[in-house]
């Protein structure tokens, strides 16, 4: 398997395959690999000729006190897994001066998620999606992709990249996998290494809250505050679960409502925490049409 750590290089090598007429698909990763990016990473296999993966623990999208210093950078075993899952895959693995030659604190140019990157997580993460977007913009001119592939498991930072691609003109289509989840429903994520066994059974309250509020609009329940609290109430059995928030908006906009339209599509989201450690979920969702939603006044 092929390791780039050069950003010119990178573009070298995408620009090569691309004149050759080889489509490519990136999936850009901070590290850290397991069954989720594994989805991932098959996913873009079988939508482009070649498929990148990217390798960096992005400094700009954490805030002050994150885990920044302590997030998992398990290089060797991710280099080996991901050459297990697609052997032609090429690691795309910078160092934070390629992708920040200025510095990361300078005085630089970066990407705004606007309104969009204020809401949900973004008004507890101040500049996160900033960050996000910027990395991902970066990510997306060292590798040349025509497919980008990222999880639904982080649905705010899929409708905020989707959106950077269409509204940048960048030509690149996004493309969303569903959540891979472990045997008991909790969401593979790189933080799941933090919980302790305790807060790891605990945790499972966070898919099955997303879920209830999915069932519950697929039963036509349009009331926003109804759909709030069956989650909330389920979060609030779980032993020193410390809620952000459980919220369900609009899918692409991100914006709440007093209740759904029929046909509406939106997102059940929730993000808690159990100990020091910060886990998210969520779900997209179509609300039943008018003609099969059971009438329910707001």
């Amino acid at each position: 398997m092929k390791i780039i750590t050069s950003v010119r290089k990178m573009q070298a090598w995408a620009s090569k395959r691309r004149a050759a007429g080889r489509r490519i698909a990136l999936v850009p990763t901070m590290g850290a690999l397991h069954a989720g990016h594994e989805a991932l990473v098959r996913a873009a296999t079988s939508s482009a000729d070649d498929a990148v993966v990217s390798i960096f623990v992005n400094p700009t999208q954490f805030g002050p006190g994150e885990d920044f210093d302590i997030y998992p950078r398990p290089f060797e075993k991710d280099v080996k897994l991901l050459g297990a899952w697609s052997p032609d895959a090429v690691a795309f693995a910078p160092e934070a001066g390629e992708m920040y030659p200025e510095g990361v604190q300078a005085d630089r140019l970066s990407v705004s998620a606007g309104a969009l990157g204020r809401r949900l997580c973004g008004a507890f993460r101040p500049g996160h999606f900033d960050g996000v977007a910027t990395v991902v913009l970066k990510l997306f001119h060292a590798c040349r992709p025509d497919v980008a592939v990222f999880g639904l498991k982080d649905a705010q930072q899929f409708v905020i990249l989707r959106r950077l691609a269409q509204d940048m003109l960048l030509g690149i289509r996004v493309m969303g996998v569903p959540t891979v989840r472990e045997a008991d429903g909790l969401a593979f994520s790189s933080r799941n290494a933090y919980l302790s066994p305790a807060e790891r059974k605990a945790a499972v309250a966070v898919p099955q809250a997303v879920r209830a509020a999915q069932e519950a609009i697929g039963r036509g329940e349009q009331r926003r505050a109804a759909l709030v609290e069956a989650m909330r109430s389920i979060l609030r059995r779980a032993a020193d679960a410390r809620v952000e928030y459980a919220e369900v908006v609009d899918a692409d906009t991100l914006q709440p409502m007093e209740a759904i339209a029929p046909g509406q599509r939106v997102l059940a989201a929730v993000a808690a925490y159990f100990g020091n450690t910060r886990l998210i979920d969520s779900v997209f969702t179509q609300a039943p049409a008018a003609d099969s939603a059971s009438p329910r006044k707001p």
